[in-house]
């Protein structure tokens, strides 16, 4: 009877009991308002982490920077502020330079298999260049394009003497190649800023222009896929590190390319709406690009890929090797622009 006993106690304490679980309540932060469709694929990826942890982790998801600035979220994830944080690595130039790869004008096609094709690629490198913190997953938004208060943009000299609003560190190096000035400003500031005059021009998807209620303050807009903005989901590693094997599968199941792409998707088809609510409003431009000026800004673009394989050579990455996998990743998800 002893042995038995003692038998059944050293299995007990072999076999960790899922009710002995701790539980966590994860702080999700974003710096889009509640409104935004970032705020249902944070509640959904919340959701889908609760279910299958049994419930022993909890989320709550915190808009509209209500935890801290849009430029700081990378670090407050770091910091442990907040537990699960949305991070735009293009709004700290330099910082990121591997992931900026994603940012170049003209190379993505669509937001979920753009996305898809992106994290998957990035795999390799995040657990480098986003070494602070446990790295989820990577999307981008669907492909966008210039928009303006004054006059509008046509071709690649147009930016000269303009002070635009850039979407992403590799817009900004664009902007400043071509003679115009970036004037710096997260999301949410971005009407206010085109509204006193700050800027002239932004970069930004068509949804959230509508979102942001910058159509108000715009009038010219380009239609052409000019660029995507890459973005990144990250984690806290002391919280992820606390967790149970059962708990770290939760949110590994959560964190993989397959879940970028449904978050890159639904984000995607909002953004590519915008443009029919843009173009029902009245005193609004929408122009598209002739081949022949297309052809210019692909051009006027090329510098831009030196600049960044010079930046990701400090890193001891081949960039040349690394862009040719992004491209090869792209066309796996049916997502490398033509």
């Amino acid at each position: 009877m002893r042995k038995t006993l003692l038998a059944l106690l050293l299995v007990a304490g072999m076999t960790p009991a899922f009710g002995q679980e701790k539980t966590f309540n994860l702080k999700i932060s974003h710096w889009v308002p509640a409104s935004h469709p970032l705020q249902k694929a944070l509640q959904d990826w919340g959701a889908a982490v609760e279910k299958e942890s049994g419930g022993t982790i909890k989320y709550q998801v915190f808009p509209a920077q209500q935890l801290g600035k849009a430029f700081d979220h990378y670090d407050m994830a770091r910091d442990g502020i907040a537990d699960v944080t949305y991070v735009n690595p293009g709004y700290q130039p330099g910082r990121f330079p591997i992931i900026g790869a994603g940012e170049l004008p003209f190379l993505m096609s669509s937001a979920k298999g753009g996305s898809m094709g992106l994290d998957a690629w990035y795999r390799k490198y995040a657990a480098t260049e986003m070494k602070d913190v446990k790295f989820c997953l990577a999307f981008v938004h669907a492909p966008s394009p210039f928009h303006s208060r004054s006059k509008k943009i046509v071709v690649p000299d147009d930016i000269k003497g303009m002070k635009i609003r850039p979407a992403d560190a590799t817009i900004a190096n664009f902007v400043t190649q071509l003679g115009g000035t970036n004037v710096q400003s997260s999301a949410p500031e971005v009407r206010d800023i085109v509204e006193r005059g700050v800027a002239d021009g932004i970069t930004f998807p068509w949804g959230s222009l509508v979102l942001f209620g910058i159509d108000k303050v715009t009038k010219y807009h380009m239609d052409a896929p000019l660029y995507v903005t890459t973005f990144a989901f990250v984690i806290n590693k002391d919280k992820y590190n606390e967790m149970s094997d059962r708990q770290k599968k939760a949110i590994d199941d959560n964190c993989n390319t397959e879940a970028a792409g449904r978050v890159g998707g639904p984000w995607g088809e909002f953004e590519d709406a915008g443009i029919d609510k843009v173009r029902a409003e009245q005193g609004q431009e929408i122009y598209k690009l002739t081949p022949e000026r297309t052809a210019l800004w692909k051009k006027a673009a090329e510098p831009l890929v030196k600049t960044w394989a010079d930046n990701v050579k400090k890193t001891g990455v081949d960039p040349d090797t690394a862009l040719t996998e992004l491209k090869a990743s792209l066309a796996k998800y049916d997502a490398l622009a033509q």
